[in-house]
């Protein structure tokens, strides 16, 4: 079993290497043409960008000769066969249950060792088979997106290795080893969202989302370590056994720290703004980040060491406020954007939240559900979404409109993503939201409810039917009414190869909450449903009333001089430029006007001293013997008349 999940991290690192030294070379070898299609007049960053005529053509040849396409076969079979792999260790521990733990190597310190192993249980087996399934979604999708990208097969390459470095955070039997796949995530995510790099916004983009997460990730290392050394060792099941007996300061810090690293990578506030601006990154990059890596592993890592959490209630009670700010103040940004993409971003970040604020209140199942249903309804919005823009040409919601009738599976497919993530039943969203919502409902009325067990449970309800009202809006603006385009595209299907991968992604997005209906506490509850159900409808029904007054405009006009507040989502990157921007950029300045004019100045001056010290030193040495002889009967009628006078 050590050994097939060992296999399911391997083959797509694997992949990774050979696709960055051998994808175009395959290609030749497998004689696929030189060029796929006529190219246009050449476009930075290629992929949709490079004419719609072009690109569609190119697309379906992609398509057409996906055996001859290098690139395209080393991403995709070995992660395929990683997805099967995942799915038959997913299938052996749901028989027969229980953790199955493997040391590979022991590495001597001096101190605490270190030892490199993985653990599989029933949490890391099933995020696994996630993981695998929109990476293998996000690959074959991008075949057709990135057709014309000139830069496809470092693209794939860097998928290869995001995935792979996803899946070692969660097979991870040691928090090091964790630490490693964590901080490669973060390198991909860099590369990857800055792939158009030529454009100066794509790569400031890449550098913020860096930035931000290594800031956290500051914390989170120091946590690890406070947590090793307190439990004596840096396994995961061993420090999870010593969680309890470590004194209760060492738990709470080490806890705390660990937020920092989450809160980092999956963008909650304070550390959640890089998440909207990566949008930058192609389309696909942005299934991936939101879906099943980078953002999740924040989530995961909460869901593994819960222990700890639990052994540090005030912990717990800092993830719960940070979760009911970042739910529904991003919900609240959501329903202003203009982006189709920065929408689903901001989405993404208040999804987290109610995963994060199920954990807060002990609902650690449902979260991890609703993680997983998120990876397929937020994967296939995503993806559905890059349809409607390569086909558009555009991510704003003000030029769609109409295109229900020119894009039906696009159409239909959306509706299921959108109605999970609002969680209409009986859809996937429906069941896990319910379980999280249940789980706050049970700590609020419990006799021990404290002050944010409360906090949690009524920002969940606002927080769904904020949802519903700017998914709503999303809906109606994409696919109804007139097409606001201005005739510059015309609505039809996305390539086969896009379509078909969406197609495919909406059946886990409408069914999969179905596989809870086995545990008590994933099966939706009367009272909370039905409560959820009437926030749901109450946003919708807001949404809808104010679209259909008149279909042409944004009902977001209504949010009135709230609008611009939302849509800079509440201006948190201008406090951070204020605050936090200027006074550095103003200190380098000083910085370096003190180096120019006091430090370098101190330097070159005394280099001017010595050199001119030097020069009139070097005065007697002129190269003339008489001088020199001169000199040394001068100084020795000197030294004989001294001896005369004073002796």
């Amino acid at each position: 079993m050590i050994g097939l999940a060992s296999a399911v991290i391997l083959l797509p690192f694997l992949a990774a290497f050979a696709g960055m030294l051998l994808g175009p070379r395959l290609s030749a070898l497998l004689g696929a043409p030189a060029t796929t299609a006529p190219a246009p007049d050449p476009v930075p960053g290629g992929g949709p960008e490079a004419g719609a005529e072009a690109w569609q053509g190119a697309a379906t040849v992609a398509e057409r000769s996906f055996l001859r396409n290098g690139p395209a076969l080393i991403a995709c079979v070995p992660i395929a066969v990683s997805t099967v792999l995942a799915a038959i260790v997913g299938l052996t521990v749901w028989g027969d249950p229980g953790d199955r733990t493997a040391v590979l190597t022991r590495v001597p310190t001096g101190t605490v060792e270190i030892e490199l192993g993985l653990q599989i249980d029933g949490l890391s087996a099933v995020v696994a088979f996630m993981v695998c399934c929109v990476a293998l979604a996000v690959q074959v999708y991008s075949v057709a997106y990135m057709s014309k990208d000139p830069r496809y097969s470092s693209y794939a390459a860097f998928i290869s290795l995001f995935t792979a470095a996803m899946l070692l955070v969660v097979f991870a039997g040691d928090l090091l080893l964790l630490y490693v796949g964590w901080e490669v995530m973060g390198v991909c995510s860099y590369f990857l969202i800055g792939h158009h790099w030529e454009e100066r916004a794509n790569s400031r983009a890449a550098v913020k989302a860096f930035l931000v997460t290594r800031l956290g990730d500051v914390g989170f290392l120091l946590g690890i370590f406070v947590l090793g050394i307190g439990a004596g060792s840096f396994s995961i099941e061993r420090v999870l056994d010593e969680a309890p007996s470590m004194p209760h300061t060492t738990v709470t810090v080490a806890a705390l720290l660990l937020l920092a690293g989450v809160a980092g990578k999956s963008a909650q506030f304070p550390l959640h703004t890089w998440l909207p601006d990566a949008m930058a990154g192609p389309t696909p990059i942005s299934a991936l980040i939101h879906a099943a890596t980078m953002v999740a592993a924040g989530i995961y890592v909460v869901a593994r060491v819960y222990d700890v959490f639990v052994a540090a209630p005030a912990a717990l009670t800092v993830l719960g406020i940070l979760a009911v700010i970042s739910m529904l103040g991003s919900a609240l940004a959501a329903l202003a954007q203009d982006d189709i993409k920065r929408v689903l971003a901001y989405s993404t970040v208040s999804q987290l939240a109610v995963m994060a604020g199920g954990l807060a209140v002990g609902g650690r199942n449902g979260a991890v559900f609703h993680l997983l249903t998120h990876g397929a309804f937020k994967a296939l919005l995503f993806l559905a979404a890059g349809c409607v823009i390569v086909v558009t040409g555009s991510n704003m919601l003000r030029d769609y409109g109409g295109l229900r009738q020119g894009m039906p599976i696009t159409f239909w497919t959306m509706t299921i993503g959108l109605a999970a993530l609002v969680g209409v039943p009986p859809t996937s969203g429906w069941f896990s939201k319910d379980a999280v919502i249940e789980a706050a409902q049970h700590a609020a009325l419990s006799d021990g409810a404290s002050a944010a067990d409360w906090l949690v449970y009524l920002g969940l309800l606002l927080t769904v039917a904020v949802t519903a009202a700017y998914a709503t809006r999303l809906w109606l603006m994409t696919f109804f009414g007139e097409n606001r385009g201005r005739g510059s595209y015309q609505p039809a299907e996305a390539p086969i190869l896009m379509v078909g991968t969406v197609t495919v992604l909406a059946v886990p997005a409408a069914f999969i909450g179905f596989f809870g209906i086995g545990e008590a506490d994933l099966r939706p509850h009367l009272g909370s449903a039905v409560l959820a159900l009437l926030f749901v409808v109450a946003g919708a029904g807001a949404a809808f009333v104010v679209w259909n007054r008149d279909p042409a405009l944004d009902p977001a006009r209504a949010l009135g001089p709230a609008r611009p507040v939302f849509l800079r989502a509440f201006y948190v990157d201008e406090v951070y430029d204020a605050v936090i921007v200027r006074p550095v950029r103003a200190l380098a300045r000083y910085v370096v006007t003190f180096d120019g004019r006091g430090i370098d100045a101190a330097v070159v001056g005394t280099a001017r001293t010595a050199r001119r010290l030097g020069e009139l030193a070097r005065l007697p040495q002129n190269g003339n013997p008489q001088a020199y002889l001169t000199g040394v009967l001068a100084g020795t009628l000197v030294i004989v008349a001294g001896v005369v006078i004073f002796l």
